[in-house]
């Protein structure tokens, strides 16, 4: 994984983290960790983010099985290349707000994740914060899906768990922010970051287009690796 693909993935991590505080606020702001000790209560939160972080990891490294089969087949580069495109669609139908791409329901599947964080909720142990975080990290969000588009196109196992780690990672602070010292982002303030998180999701699939057309510039749009050749023996 480039800096730069790393880069625009913490950036849409970054900014999508004030999407995260309007959609899972409530759960970041209910954490039982308000009666520990400051040094406790960090830590409970901070497990509870390193929680998500891992799941996002985890979903990574099974998009880059997939991923990994799409560079084993030699399609690596027109797949970076699709992937950006549909990125680029995203966006254009966001600001149009005419949707093109609906995402599956997952009804079933939602309740029984909103089922394990109720659980975790409940627990007064410090360590249950870490699967508190884990559940959450599986509740549907359509940023989360996005930015599988570009683990999908990272072209290794190692390369889509780190881009969905520097995903969460983006996430951290404002999530930390709001879970320990309990209190939301003015509305305003969200408004304004909400306009650029199209420019940041934007830059994602500009990169991972300039990625696949294999333009040998550093870090930017390096010379993908060739696959190896097959030794034939007799």
């Amino acid at each position: 994984m480039t800096w730069a693909i790393f880069i625009s993935a913490f950036s849409l991590g970054l900014l999508s983290s004030f999407h995260c505080v309007g959609m899972c606020g409530a759960i970041a702001f209910s954490l039982p960790t308000q009666h520990l000790k400051s040094y406790k209560k960090a830590a409970g939160i901070l497990l509870y983010n390193t929680g998500r972080i891992t799941t996002y990891a985890l979903i990574g490294v099974l998009f880059g099985l997939m991923g990994r089969q799409i560079y084993l087949g030699g399609f690596q580069q027109w797949f970076s290349i699709i992937a950006g495109i549909v990125i680029l669609l995203i966006v254009i139908q966001t600001a149009a707000q005419k949707p093109v791409f609906h995402l599956p329901a997952f009804t079933g599947f939602n309740k029984w994740v909103q089922k394990l964080i109720a659980h975790f909720l409940s627990s007064p142990a410090l360590g249950s914060m870490y699967f508190l975080g884990m559940a959450n990290g599986l509740l549907p969000c359509g940023l989360v899906y996005l930015s599988l588009t570009g683990a999908l196109a990272a072209g290794s196992i190692l390369g889509a768990a780190g881009f969905m780690a520097s995903f969460g990672l983006g996430t951290l602070p404002a999530m930390f922010m709001l879970s320990y010292f309990g209190f939301i982002i003015s509305l305003s303030t969200r408004n304004t970051i909400k306009k650029l998180v199209p420019y940041v999701v934007a830059f994602m699939g500009v990169m991972l287009i300039l990625r696949g057309l294999n333009l040998n510039i550093p870090f930017v749009s390096p010379l993908l690796s060739p696959l190896p050749q097959t030794i034939d023996c007799h």
